[in-house]
């Protein structure tokens, strides 16, 4: 059996079709095809009006990545310089490529696009200054000291102004002998009431207040940190565990699993006032879930030293009332603040002497 030719109208044989030579051709095609649609997509990227762009989004050309400050379950954190501004940067990566289904990552960064744009609008000075996002892309490029490196289209990167005093928890440890001064820490539990007092009158919980997120800057400032992005953390189902959140800190309806409110985050700032004015840490011998069974169940809460003037003890027993209601609005904490008179001095540090109290239950730490 012959097929027709083109050319002189006669057959050629099917068995001499060179198949291989053919699939060559059309893989050659195909690429061309492709190149020449990706390019076209580029182009039109490129000429992209820059009104649809939100006012979020950073222009990457303008980010320099320098050296790593702190690494997370969820990223790492660098310096960097930002349009020529110091500036902090977080990756974050929500899984390596494949690991998530396409609904998840629609999920998460759906999640994303929210929060950032809230934390856009936001402008308090106890409240980390948020400069900008970009949800990556495959095209996208962040220079380093080093070149340029691609990142992978599932890393979300957020840029915020850089505090170089460091985070709060820190702070703390340094001054764990010698302890601070009453007026300092009614200034540093000011700043931090104050910037959840607006968090909570944006409609914003924290849910991870502790001293680790709070910075200090270069004026010693209070300014909390990772509000929203925390939220986004935590919302990740594959991530969740019996442990979500931080020992110590958690509201006992937290620990309990139960529902809750902005009055969370009360509670966790009743411990970190404790925090601040013992420059210690609460329940430092104790695991997690002894921890968790004995706040909830037992009604533990960290041991109030003695030389504590009553006006901020009072102030942490009713932050950390097990009962959310009974708790005060963080607009009031501010007052309750504010209406302390650190004149007189007090707290840890006695006129007379350069050491710290010694009617703390027991010393620990170097």
């Amino acid at each position: 059996m012959k097929a027709k030719s083109e050319s002189g109208g006669g057959y050629v044989r099917a068995d001499q079709i060179d198949l291989k030579s053919l699939d060559e051709q059309l893989q050659r095609h195909l690429s061309r095809a492709w190149t020449m649609e990706k390019n076209k997509k580029e182009e039109e990227e490129a000429q992209r009006p820059t009104a649809t762009r939100q006012d979020w989004e950073i222009d990457p050309s303008k980010l320099i990545i320098k050296s790593v400050i702190a690494r997370g379950t969820f990223g790492t954190v660098h310096r960097g310089v930002y349009d020529g501004q110091d500036v902090a940067v977080k990756l974050l990566d929500w899984g390596e490529e494949g690991h998530r289904s396409e609904a998840e990552i629609a999920s998460l960064r759906a999640a994303f696009t929210q929060e950032v744009a809230v934390w856009h609008k936001l402008d308090h000075p106890n409240v980390t200054k948020f400069i900008g996002a970009t949800m990556g892309s495959s095209e996208l490029q962040i220079q380093t000291e080093n070149g340029q490196i691609g990142m992978p289209s599932n890393i979300c990167c957020v840029i915020v102004e850089y505090c170089p005093g460091g985070a709060l928890k820190s702070y703390l440890i340094k001054n764990r002998r010698r302890k601070l001064a009453f007026k300092v820490v009614v200034q540093l539990a000011l700043d931090l009431a104050r910037g959840l007092s607006y968090l909570h009158s944006q409609k914003i919980v924290h849910r991870d207040v502790k001293t680790e997120n709070m910075l200090l800057d270069k004026t010693r400032t209070v300014k909390i940190a990772d509000f929203g992005v925390a939220r986004i953390e935590a919302s990740n189902p594959n991530d969740m565990t019996g442990e979500t959140g931080t020992l110590g800190y958690m509201a006992p309806e937290v620990l309990n699993g139960n529902p809750y409110n902005r009055k969370c985050d009360v509670y966790s700032f009743g411990i970190c006032l404790w925090e601040i004015y013992c420059c210690d840490m609460p329940y430092p011998d104790l695991s997690f879930s002894e921890v968790t069974s004995a706040v909830v169940r037992q009604n533990l809460r960290p041991e109030i030293p003695r030389c504590c003037p009553s006006s901020l003890a009072n102030v942490m027993k009713r932050c950390w009332d097990a009962n959310p209601d009974k708790r005060p609005e963080m607009d009031e904490l501010v007052s309750l603040l504010e209406a302390i008179d650190t004149s007189k001095g007090g707290g840890m540090i006695p006129h007379d002497q350069p050491q710290g109290c010694l009617c703390f239950r027991r010393y620990r730490g170097p």
